[in-house]
């Protein structure tokens, strides 16, 4: 039995993969035209949120979404969720309408086809690098002055499956206070369980989110980061517990 769930497991992450590079292919023209300049990166916003439910559809996963406030459409937000899966990416892209940039890391430019796109289109951090650090405020700043929303997952990423919600960075809410728009907490319940990062594992499934009421930054000064950070991973941490 343990051998077939081996075989299962390898084949739905090769499948997985697979799905990750069939949209590029198909679109790659339109998406290289999308790139040519920054003004354009909301039809690439488009091109990647159906590349997001191609994966999340080719996967059998199901979603489903619950808000309590909607973000409004010609507006800016900082967007934050918890972050336990590859998949994660391709859910907050299906989940969130307005067009938003990501800051993630750099080593995820290293994966073929996808890191083209990945490494001309989002914000890349090298965590160990302060230097690296500094540049994302300045982009970050650049790209909400164009009427864009940034994506940030305050965990940076956690492969421990042990870890319920790990401490999150202060680099969301710093940019979030900054620039005075609202942070969007938002939970996925399910993704560790159906995609973890742990190879030899993952199944079809229902994928469940929660848009939670926004965390206002307006008139905040950066001594407020601290409480900020702390009352939104409370948001995410209670809704997880809960669900246990």
């Amino acid at each position: 039995m343990r051998a077939l769930k081996i075989i299962f497991w390898t084949l739905y992450r090769i499948w997985f993969y697979i799905l990750m590079a069939i949209p590029i292919i198909v679109m790659f023209p339109f998406l290289f035209i999308s790139i040519l300049s920054e003004k354009w990166y909301p039809y690439f916003f488009v091109m990647a949120r159906i590349w997001a439910k191609f994966i999340l559809f080719g996967m059998g996963f199901r979603t489903k979404v619950n808000f309590e406030q909607e973000p409004e459409e010609g507006k800016s937000y900082m967007f934050v969720a918890n972050h336990t899966s590859m998949a994660d990416i391709m859910l907050i892209l299906s989940v969130v309408k307005n067009p938003f940039v990501f800051v993630g890391k750099s080593e995820l430019a290293r994966i073929p086809l996808f890191g083209f796109f990945y490494k001309r289109t989002c914000i890349l951090v090298d965590r160990s690098s302060s230097k690296s650090r500094m540049a994302v405020f300045e982009r970050a700043q650049n790209r909400l002055q164009q009427g864009l929303s940034i994506c940030i997952f305050p965990e940076g990423g956690v492969p421990d499956e042990s870890i319920l919600l790990d401490t999150f960075k202060d680099g969301a809410f710093r940019l979030a206070i900054e620039h005075e728009i609202p942070i969007v907490p938002m939970t996925f319940y399910d993704n560790k369980e159906l995609l973890s990062y742990t190879f030899f594992s993952g199944r079809p499934g229902l994928m469940r989110v929660k848009v939670h009421r926004f965390f206002e930054t307006k008139n905040q000064n950066q001594e407020y980061k601290k409480t900020l950070k702390e009352a939104v991973r409370n948001v995410i941490l209670n809704e997880l517990q809960n669900d246990i």
